[in-house]
């Protein structure tokens, strides 16, 4: 599979990651549609990269669906997804005798995990009739977190969706494998993206240093690589892979 030419959604792609990704694919002369609810951000980048931007919420089936058809009116059956919305909520199973607040949770699985899965079965129902190019006819990237296996303390909400993302990961790959579509996912470590941006600099820098090398935080550029290679390289198929500089979180 390659870039050139070739429809792509990015989920989340208004900003960080997926922002990354919609910029460097567009630069490889993707097509890109860009589903994100933050329009302010979307509509800008869209406009900048050459493509389009929908407003999606993606744990909603006609929200989805709806982006897909006028993605797919303008660039055609999409070839490649990379999912990257989703959303962080820190707190501890109990706190001060209180239990985690269940909406919390539920809201972070469902945005994160069910999320993802919704656009994942939506958009892999329209590739199955696309034509072959080459052996396959698309690539699906997700988006887990090191936190799926280094879920660190007040990270349960976050650490089960994205251990369910990864968890996904193989069996969608079978599923769809005799529809010659593949199915990987990256789980990222400590990316400068909007969250830790917020931080102060000395801080971003102690955290950097926790990475055994390179020692800072990855750049969004460098998940947008990876996204790149998984979608060149065959091969790569049903496997979570870390992108972490080494880097393996302790409880706090």
């Amino acid at each position: 599979m390659q870039l050139k030419d070739t429809a792509v959604i990015v989920t989340g792609g208004a900003s960080g990651l997926g922002g990354a990704t919609s910029r460097h694919f567009a630069a490889k002369g993707a097509k890109i549609a860009i589903f994100d609810l933050n329009a302010e951000k979307g509509a800008a980048l869209a406009a900048e990269i050459g493509g389009l931007y929908a407003q999606v919420d993606v744990t909603d089936e006609a929200s989805v669906s709806a982006a897909l058809d006028m993605a797919q009116n303008a660039h055609g059956t999409a070839r490649i997804l990379v999912n990257c919305a989703g959303i962080g909520a820190a707190a501890k199973t109990v706190s001060r005798g209180e239990p985690h607040p269940l909406d919390s949770f539920k809201k972070v699985i469902e945005v994160n995990l069910i999320g993802t899965f919704n656009c994942i079965r939506l958009v892999a129902a329209r590739m199955i009739s696309a034509e072959l190019m080459g052996e396959e006819r698309g690539v699906i990237i997700n988006t887990a977190s090191i936190a799926a296996f280094d879920g660190q303390i007040g990270q349960v909400a976050y650490a089960a969706s994205k251990g369910g993302i990864a968890g996904l990961t193989l069996p969608v790959a079978r599923d769809l494998a005799d529809k010659q579509i593949r199915c990987t996912t990256i789980a990222p470590g400590l990316f400068l993206t909007p969250l830790l941006m917020g931080l102060p600099e000395d801080a971003r820098i102690s955290l950097g240093k926790s990475v055994p090398h390179p020692a800072r935080l990855g750049d969004p550029s460098e998940y947008a690589l990876l996204a790149e290679q998984i979608v060149q390289n065959p091969m790569l198929n049903g496997e979570t892979i870390r992108l972490d500089g080494a880097l393996r979180m302790a409880p706090r």
